[in-house]
């Protein structure tokens, strides 16, 4: 089968950008030409422009085109999306570093986050999500035994615990919170960053139909990440 137009043409503008051909802030080439260059409608060109400006590849400057954008990751704040997946559509290398994947007892806030009694035995893990092989996230992740049984059974170097739990509990709720935090000395050694580095830390709690699935604490260096959303009224 073959490759739409607009696939194509984000393949070409992330292979450039990946080379380093296109650097941040240089221009892309604009609809027209891009229409022109892949013999394609203006619409087509549009959509693979519009989808790349959305991940936070490029950025789009009314009455001067459209630019590659700052090369530091962006999520949105408005969707809780799998951050393999972010990393991947930006045209980057993911990887994952597993740290632990544990039993342990629940002090009280976290078996409060968990709906579960203090010192109930939850899952724990800790992973470093990666982009092109730098620190992009710390992930430090408690799960519900009662809910998800076999979590500790999971090979997460091969699909994320967002993936994995979205697969055998669909998310049907979420809640975070966000602020600016400074790493500990453990978590500064896990990203790889200076103890004068802000980084932005995010609380998550996600549900599922039978209750709290999972309560997450993400830490992303502020000089590799930053959030973004766009909304229409």
């Amino acid at each position: 089968m073959a490759t739409p137009k607009f696939a194509e043409i984000k393949q070409y503008i992330l292979a450039r950008i990946e080379s380093g051909e296109w650097e941040e802030h240089s221009r892309v080439p604009s609809e027209n030409q891009m229409a022109e260059l892949f013999e394609c409608s203006r619409m087509t060109a549009r959509r693979a422009l519009t989808e790349l400006t959305d991940d936070g590849v490029l950025e789009r400057s009314q009455g001067l085109g459209t630019f590659v954008a700052e090369l530091k990751s962006q999520s949105s704040m408005m969707a809780i999306r799998n951050i393999a997946d972010e990393i991947k559509d930006r045209g980057h290398g993911y990887s994952v570093k597993q740290l632990v994947l544990t039993e342990i007892q629940a002090i009280a806030p976290i078996a409060i986050a968990l709906g579960l009694e203090t010192g109930s035995p939850v899952y724990y893990s800790v992973l470093v999500h990666c982009e092109q092989d730098i620190p992009l996230q710390l992930e430090e992740r408690f799960v519900n035994p009662k809910l998800i049984p076999d979590y500790l059974l999971q090979d997460f170097s091969v699909q994320t615990p967002h993936e994995y739990l979205s697969l055998v509990a669909p998310l049907t709720e979420a809640r975070h919170t966000l602020e600016a935090v400074v790493a500990n000395k453990h978590n500064q050694q896990q990203l790889q960053i200076e103890a004068s580095e802000p980084c932005l830390q995010i609380l998550r709690r996600t549900w599922s139909r039978k209750g709290v699935v999972s309560y997450a604490r993400l830490i992303h260096p502020g000089s590799r990440f930053r959030l973004g959303g766009h909304l229409t009224f």
